[in-house]
């Protein structure tokens, strides 16, 4: 059986008559299903959470995101057995880096297609945030500093619904982030792999952790990182001019940003960051606390994903 999970809010809004459209295929098809539509933050999780009792190991339920990628974070965060569950996502939000990683279409009727044929399906990691003893589960990335900064705007800013409108979604994050370069001062940071290994740097912009190749709406800051590898991959920013990332950022769209001295990529199953501030850090674009540490971890375990 299928149960979507739907965030009618995605995408300015949009998301509940693509919903719409959706649910209106399955119901022509006599497609066995369920749907809720979240009401709040959160709420996702919950619902996935209830949503797990209705599979078995032999008989999984078919767990579908719909809605952007911060809706990924929240309904891995909320499935409590990966052995009864088999995930599928439906893009309607605006950044689409799990889409553009994984190499999925973008329209929704498209994945539609593929996720009812279901002919396809992969394993794929899955990190998570350790925050207060809870795990905070991610598709994409996390990050501290700077791209978790403009992730935090770009949720508040009214600007996005307009660029939304327009069809330039991905852009609200590029326009965001020069702006935010103009204010920002980088500072101290070590990063702490596997327990063992660890990295200090000072005047740091960010640290990205990576799942997938892109995150920030187009930005393919870890161009080698795989879902599947069972390796996380991170990006450090440090040690630069603002002049240089200036050149630096509209390279990393193609992932030639590595290139730069003061990038730094890393592998490792485990992290810990600490820094000399409070900064913002982000889960799948979500802003989500302001810490001075972040430590994260992959899962053992891996999940079933419906893959084109």
């Amino acid at each position: 059986m299928y149960y979507f999970i739907v965030n009618p809010n995605s995408r300015s809004g949009r998301g509940r008559s693509i919903w719409n459209e959706i649910h209106q295929q399955l119901m022509l098809r006599g497609i066995d299903f369920q749907y809720c539509l979240t009401r709040y933050s959160g709420h996702a999780a919950e619902i996935a959470s209830d949503a797990c009792a209705l599979g078995t190991e032999s008989e999984p339920v078919y767990i579908i995101a719909v809605g952007g990628d911060g809706t990924i974070h929240e309904v891995l965060t909320g499935i409590t057995d990966f052995d009864r569950v088999v995930f599928g996502y439906i893009p309607t939000g605006s950044g689409n880096d799990f889409c553009r990683s994984m190499r999925l279409p973008f329209d929704p009727m498209e994945s539609l297609e593929y996720i009812l044929k279901a002919e396809h399906i992969s394993k794929m990691d899955v990190p998570y945030l350790l925050r207060n003893n809870k795990k905070s589960r991610f598709g994409i990335s996390t990050g501290i500093g700077y791209d978790a900064g403009v992730c935090q705007e770009v949720l508040a800013t009214p600007l996005k619904k307009i660029f939304n409108r327009l069809g330039l979604g991905k852009l609200i994050y590029l326009f965001i982030a020069l702006k935010q370069l103009i204010f920002i001062n980088p500072g101290k940071m070590t990063v702490t792999l596997d327990g063992e290994n660890t990295f200090s740097y000072d005047h740091v912009y960010f640290t990205a952790v990576m799942n997938q190749k892109y995150e920030g709406g187009g930005f393919k800051f870890c161009p080698e990182a795989s879902p599947s590898d069972g390796k996380l991959d991170i990006m450090v920013a440090a040690d630069l001019s603002k002049k240089k990332i200036l050149c630096l950022l509209p390279t990393a769209f193609f992932g030639k940003h590595t290139k730069f001295r003061g990038v730094t990529i890393l592998q490792c199953r485990s992290a810990e960051v600490s820094t000399g501030s409070t900064l913002p850090i982000h889960t799948d674009g979500e802003p989500i606390f302001l810490r001075n540490e972040m430590k994260v971890r992959l899962m053992e375990e891996k999940i079933r994903f419906i893959t084109e």
